[in-house]
């Protein structure tokens, strides 16, 4: 199945969208992840991200790269059904999927105003060359406040066990 998603973009679509929205004096906030299962801590996490810009883009993980990161089972949906459930949030302007194991290079392209990953990230925890590419651009590294109790595996453990019921 073929989903029509406007806020889906190749890289090169995203940095043009992000050159626009410079043009025109607005603060680009970009964060990455799975987001395999949106739950409430995700939902909870790009609002506030959102907040700190006029444009929220997420940098979402292609399928390869959550197998590798997350093991065989995962991810529970495919990258065009995360980037679909994404974009269909009115906090996110834009979505690209990223086939790289690290971020450096599309950092580099899209050069955010801010960059923002879950309060269980410190700057220690961030890649050495994501750390690099995103001081190069001059981008504000912001860790958001954490929703504890809330996570993709424990849901996923939930739903195991309901259906063992």
């Amino acid at each position: 199945m073929n989903l029509d998603n406007p806020k889906l973009f190749s890289l090169a679509g995203a940095v043009a969208r992000r050159e626009a929205l410079r043009a025109a004096g607005k603060r680009v906030v970009l964060t990455n992840g799975v987001f395999d299962l949106l739950h409430t801590g995700h939902l909870y996490y790009l609002q506030q991200a959102r907040a700190l810009g006029d444009a929220l883009f997420i940098a979402l993980n292609a399928d390869a790269s959550v197998r590798a990161l997350k093991g065989p089972t995962r991810p529970v949906q495919s990258e065009e059904q995360r980037a679909y459930a994404l974009a269909a949030l009115a906090c996110v302007d834009a979505v690209f999927i990223f086939r790289t194991p690290r971020l450096d290079a599309e950092i580099r392209a899209l050069r955010p105003d801010v960059y923002t990953k879950a309060g269980d990230y410190t700057l220690e925890k961030l890649d050495a060359g994501e750390r690099t590419a995103l001081q190069a651009v001059r981008a504000e590294i912001r860790f958001m406040s954490f929703l504890p109790g809330f996570s993709t595996t424990n849901l996923i453990a939930k739903i195991k066990a309901a259906g063992e019921i």
